[in-house]
């Protein structure tokens, strides 16, 4: 059987990758929408309720993640297919946190969006702004899962079409395995996106604020959830 794409979103408690716990979850696979609210074991902290507009009142009747059907039926839809999540590491940790099995065949849009940017010319690669920088039409409601769930599968789209007048030649599955094989490996960062060196090359940096660059992979390192300026640091340092 075809493996299917299944497009997922996560609302949490907060953004640490092994404390925080799930709140809202929705996938999508084919035409079908599924979207549930979950009372978490830690409280909801008062920055992601300003970011999802869930509280812990609005989850304290429900069940947890962990004890309901939406987790087994997830589970079950994920390991036969193909997982796709924009920033995909935090949403598979979210899951993992919840001792969730997650899918081997990944696909993050956030990643794809970098790598296929080869000039560095988008200034930031979120979600909602990929959305309106690549103008896509949708009609969402904003601050949910669901919502972002219906942005997340467009936005994928556009980055499918992308990829096939890039490679006019290979077949979708062809395309669809090296967005796995691409997911899978870290991008080499070319320019700065923020900070005093924003819009400049990374490796102009480093002949000119090595210093700047060691404090910046420090705090990298100690956050963990960069993979990609990790990656580019390691690589422009060594």
């Amino acid at each position: 059987m075809k493996k299917q794409l299944i497009f997922l979103d996560t609302e949490t408690t907060g953004s640490d990758l092994e404390k925080d716990r799930l709140c809202q979850v929705a996938y999508k696979k084919g035409k079908k929408m599924n979207v549930q609210n979950f009372k978490p074991t830690i409280q909801i902290s008062v920055k992601a309720m300003s970011v999802t507009h869930i509280t812990n009142e609005m989850v304290e009747k429900e069940k947890t993640f962990k004890d309901s059907k939406f987790a087994k039926d997830l589970e079950k839809v994920l390991q036969n297919n193909i997982l796709v999540a924009h920033n995909a590491k935090f949403d598979i940790a979210m899951l993992q946190n919840e001792k969730l099995r997650t899918s081997d065949s990944i696909i993050c849009t956030l990643r794809l969006a970098r790598y296929l940017d080869s000039e560095q010319e988008i200034p930031e690669y979120n979600l909602q702004f990929l959305r309106y920088y690549y103008e896509i039409k949708v009609e969402v409601a904003p601050h949910s899962a669901e919502g972002d769930v219906i942005v997340l599968e467009a936005l994928f789209n556009h980055l499918m079409k992308d990829a096939q007048e890039k490679a006019p030649k290979a077949s979708e599955e062809e395309i669809i395995a090296r967005m796995i094989d691409i997911s899978n490996n870290p991008v080499l960062i070319k320019k700065f996106t923020f900070g005093k060196y924003n819009g400049e090359k990374v490796e102009d940096v480093v002949n000119k604020d090595r210093q700047y660059l060691a404090w910046l992979k420090r705090t990298k390192d100690e956050e963990g959830t960069d993979e990609d300026w990790i990656y580019t640091l390691n690589h422009y340092m060594k």
